[in-house]
């Protein structure tokens, strides 16, 4: 069993009180700490420190008082313990240091089941596809070839688990024989969502791939969770690919939150009649995403120092002919 601090109770209790990422308890928990925010969320007379604005913190209370049955620390480590789940903290083993870039909405705590080792990787090891849930034939296949040759590579998948777009990359994964994939849910992991791929999740654990949460075991999935787990999809990679999307698909919101945290987006172009890839065709539109139509094209956007270009060898042996020409020309222009 594990050992439970004071530091990682609090940090159960604060997730279970608050919404995920919310920045109000973030700048409270830099500012005075984890123990003094949660006594501030106990004592409604105390006064909210000025680094917050009044009228947030009146919400901010307003909306802990009703989560208060769903912060037992008992329960969550019961079931926490209960569900073979993990722990993690920042400056433990385990944690993503990555997840600092997010400041002040970086997540509390993560819960774990399966291999958080694929999290202490290197940020260029982890690549994040995200798409559409009604996920067309076009989409499907465009899937599959991009994340079973990233798996080959190997890269490691992270994916929402989501009907579509999602659960073909972690498929893809999962059948490469050094395959790794990680499914970031919107509830708790003890609650995997949608329950149509209970066997998927169930094959990721299996696998040595990794479910993670910030959302505590017991609760489900609601729209601002859902919201919230973009944030944390696009920081745990150093690139996010969308390889299909309608226009206002959720996955959208992945693309959008890694472009801000400057991570490198990319985007697979589809047919214009197709409003499944509306999404896709307006982020390349607008300039948020770079085109991709390869896998090979991904691993350049992973790679932080790509190889230099090189011409194929007819047109280098042409352009060494060419060479002393230049070097005469250039030598005359300067008489």
């Amino acid at each position: 069993m594990t050992d439970y601090t004071e530091d990682m109770i609090a940090r159960m209790t604060l997730a279970a009180l608050t919404d995920p990422g919310d920045p109000v308890t973030g700048k409270l928990v830099q500012a005075i700490g984890l123990t003094e925010t949660l006594a501030l969320l106990r004592d409604p007379g105390a006064a909210i420190p000025a680094q917050v604005d009044p009228l947030e913190g009146i919400r901010w209370r307003q909306e802990a008082a009703s989560r208060q049955k769903d912060a037992l620390s008992d329960e969550l480590i019961t079931l926490t313990e209960g569900g073979g789940l993990r722990l993690l903290t920042p400056g433990r083993a385990g944690w993503p240091a990555d997840l600092t870039d997010l400041g002040p909405s970086a997540p509390l705590v993560l819960w774990a089941k399966g291999n958080p080792e694929l999290l202490t990787s290197s940020l260029t090891s982890r690549v994040t596809i995200a798409g559409a849930r009604a996920a067309t034939g076009y989409g499907v296949h465009v899937t599959r070839e991009l994340a079973g040759q990233l798996a080959e590579a190997p890269r490691i998948l992270i994916s929402g688990g989501a009907y579509g777009i999602d659960a073909e990359a972690h498929r893809a994964a999962l059948a490469v024989r050094s395959g790794s994939t990680i499914a970031v849910l919107a509830g708790g992991v003890d609650r995997p969502y949608p329950a149509g791929n209970a066997s998927l999740f169930q094959s990721i654990t299996d696998s040595g791939g990794l479910l993670l949460s910030e959302v505590p075991p017991g609760l489900a999935p609601n729209r601002d969770r859902f919201v919230a787990r973009a944030r944390l999809m696009a920081a745990l990679s150093a690139a996010t690919v969308i390889p299909e999307a309608g226009f206002r698909s959720g996955s959208l919101r992945v693309a959008v939150e890694a472009h801000d945290l400057g991570r490198r987006v990319g985007a697979v172009p589809g047919p214009i009649t197709s409003a499944a890839s509306a999404g896709c065709n307006r982020m390349l539109a607008e300039g948020l995403a770079e085109v991709v139509t390869n896998a090979s094209g991904i691993e350049s956007m992973l790679d932080p120092t790509p190889t230099p270009y090189r011409l194929p060898p007819a047109y280098q042996q042409a352009a060494r002919r060419a060479a002393p020409d230049a070097s005469r020309t250039a030598g005359r222009a300067a008489l």
